[in-house]
């Protein structure tokens, strides 16, 4: 098939696309008569061009979640394992504070040391496990900055893929979803049949651009999610883009909205559109969204687990649409009004003091029994929770698991 008149692109690779990095494969060549069917399209429209590649990748495209319509199910437990996190801290002591018990990885010396260790690095990925009565549920979130410390870590704690009910990305940066395209590669044929993905919607495949606060500003390429190992591992994509249940126990919220004095912080720009093979079609994207060429990031889906007569917990990925709006929309989302723990990155490292400490209030106000910060939070936050809101405060880091019951 040819297509003249037209700039090919290179088929986005099973590695993905990450942030930094030359183009991936050289640009087919137009003129030769013939274009590889892994090849994008061009000079197309964005319908034709999205069945085009569907009748190439075999017609999938992604399924619409149904929206919750039951009372947020309760579970006897939930447990969250830290797969990866911006630091591990080797000698912490297990504790049980209240009715959670909080685990840090052992190293697991015997008679010799080990040949491999947990890697920390900038990123999230964790594990969450739930049991209700004789039901347990595993489900995936986030993929880290890479798949080496993502696997690496992962065959360390045991979470094995065939493990996994569901997997869920709360937002389309790098450091939550760098992982995922190797990760999906290199255990292709090891999921469960019909496993899904959970995106907040079309944004999660859009071009991103990070702006680096230097003087002037600097704009770099931040990555996009690879649609071709998303299909070829198998993997349905199922967009959450209002209140969803997973596999049976978990509630993702469905769009953040601005509800609170927060902004979002640290956002990226993203772009409608295809770049180098990659990216987001604008026809499916919200109409105020399809014709912008840099628009605020804004898309964020986070996961709830309502523990049986403590209230939910709530996983934050990163935060970016305010920590407090996050939670305002979890009770919203679930109708639970109680939030047992908050847990995740909260991105207030780069804010100013003042903001901060107006989180911290707000938090203090909505009453959780306990904040566990990780990633991009920031010391000055934990300081403060320690300090206005004594005995809430939980510190974890990678390989670390934290088991809330009922």
């Amino acid at each position: 098939m040819l297509f003249r008149g037209c700039t090919c692109v290179p088929w986005p690779s099973t590695t993905g696309r990450g942030p930094f990095r030359a183009d991936e494969g050289p640009v087919p060549d137009c003129s030769s008569g013939a274009v590889d069917r892994r090849d994008a399209l061009c000079g197309m429209g964005a319908a034709a061009l999205w069945a085009t590649i569907g009748s190439l990748i075999g017609g999938a495209r992604p399924a619409r979640a149904q929206k919750l319509t039951e009372a947020m199910p309760e579970v006897d437990s939930l447990s969250i394992r830290v797969i990866t996190d911006s630091f591990q801290q080797v000698f912490a002591a297990p504790a049980r504070i209240g009715n959670v018990d909080v685990q840090p990885f052992s190293l697991g010396l015997t008679d010799k040391p080990p040949r491999h260790v947990l890697e920390s690095e900038w990123g999230v990925s964790a594990l969450l496990q739930t049991q209700s009565g004789t039901e347990q549920r595993s489900v995936l979130v986030d993929f880290g900055y890479t798949p080496e410390t993502l696997m690496n870590n992962m065959a360390l704690l045991q979470i094995r893929p065939d493990m996994l009910d569901a997997m869920l990305l709360t937002h389309g940066h790098y450091d939550h979803f760098g992982g995922m395209a190797g990760f999906l590669g290199a255990n292709k044929g090891q999921f469960r049949s019909g496993v899904a993905l959970y995106l907040g919607g079309e944004e999660a495949f859009c071009t991103r651009e990070i702006v680096v606060p230097l003087t002037p500003p600097q704009s770099y390429n931040f990555g996009a999610l690879d649609r071709n190992a998303l299909q070829n591992a198998g993997v349905k994509v199922v967009f959450a883009d209002r209140p969803t249940l997973i596999a049976g126990h978990i509630v993702a919220t469905g769009p953040i909205g601005q509800r609170t004095f927060e902004h979002v912080t640290a956002p990226t720009r993203m772009s409608a559109g295809l770049a180098d093979g990659y990216g987001c079609f604008p026809e499916q994207m919200p109409e105020a969204k399809r014709t912008a060429k840099s628009i605020p990031d804004d898309f964020s889906l986070i996961p709830c687990v309502n523990v049986r007569g403590r209230g939910l917990v709530v996983f934050t990925g990163c935060g970016h649409r305010g920590i407090v709006n996050t939670l305002r929309q979890a009770i919203a989302a679930t109708g639970v009004e109680k939030i047992h723990a908050v847990m995740g990155g909260f991105h207030l490292a780069p804010e100013r003091d003042g903001y901060v400490q107006e989180t911290v209030a707000a938090i203090k106000q909505i009453n959780p029994d306990f904040v566990l910060p990780m990633h991009c939070t920031g010391d000055l936050f934990a300081k403060l929770v320690e300090q206005d809101m004594p005995g809430k405060l939980i510190r974890i880091n990678t390989g670390t698991r934290v088991i809330f019951r009922a």
